[in-house]
Parts: structure tokens; sequence; C-alpha cells
């Protein structure tokens, strides 16, 4: 995990993620909260999971594959703060198109059940590449851990 650079210490990239594809952090602290910035499935090689292309371009998008690929993400991003999946208090997805609810709401299922985070699903007209059909943004409680403990 490196620091942004910016004048916000707890500003962080972290190493082996693909980087943001615009000037902001992957997480960023505020006290004993941590935000994750909208995360995707889009591997450290800019590729993504869950999507592929045949011979004659024609893609295949497969919303399970993608929804575990960002969960997986966002749990490493959580890791690098010092927490996991169980420190979130409310997640944020935007599916491009609400059709794919299903299959996201099954994985996610696979990590989480009612006593996990506030969630809130939304369709959004599209996400900053056409082979991605979710992203998550999130919210985790991860209390700062003091100097020698």
């Amino acid at each position: 995990m490196s620091r942004d650079g910016t004048a916000g210490g707890d500003a962080l990239l972290v190493e082996g993620k693909a980087r943001p594809r615009g000037r902001f952090p992957h997480v960023k602290r505020a006290g004993d909260f941590v935000f994750v910035s909208g995360t995707s499935s889009r591997r450290p090689d800019g590729t993504f999971a869950g999507a592929s292309a045949d011979p004659m371009g024609v893609t295949d998008l497969d919303i399970r594959e993608q929804t575990r690929a960002v969960i997986e993400n966002v749990r490493d991003l959580l890791k690098a703060a010092g927490g996991d999946l169980s420190d979130l208090v409310s997640v944020t997805t935007y599916l491009v198109n609400m059709n794919d609810f299903g299959g996201y709401n099954e994985v996610y299922g696979e990590y989480f059940d009612e006593t996990g985070p506030a969630r809130t699903t939304v369709a959004v007209h599209q996400l900053p590449h056409p082979h991605l059909l979710i992203e998550i943004s999130c919210t985790a409680h991860i209390p700062v851990k003091e100097a020698g403990s």
C-alpha cells in the first residue's frame, strides 16, 4: 500500500490493484471510517473479470463473475486499510441494467446476509467502460489502531 502523495495522508492507492482512471484514491480514511471509491471488476492489467470477446468481437458479459470480482477487489482494498468485508456498514451498487439484479443479488448473498451492511442498488445509464455491468462504492468502520497496539 502506498500513499497517493496528496495532502490528505489517509488517502491510499493499493499496490497490486488496478490504478484508478482518474485522480482519486482507492480508499480514503476519515477517523474510524474508510470510504472505498467506486470499484469494478478491472484487473491490474486493464482487463475485466466477467468480460470476454470472441474472434468476431462479440462480447460476453457475466454479471455473476463481475459481481464476485468487484466484491473480492473491495475485500482487498479493505484489507489494505486494516479491515475486511465484515467491517462494511454501507454499500452502494451501480448496475447498468436492472435485468442483472437477480445474478448480482445471488452472488452478493454469498458474501452477506441480513446482518451485513446497509445497501442501496441503483441503475445507471453507463459506467466508465462498455464492458462494465457493475460498480460498487462502500463505507467501512475500521477503528484506527493506536501506536503499539
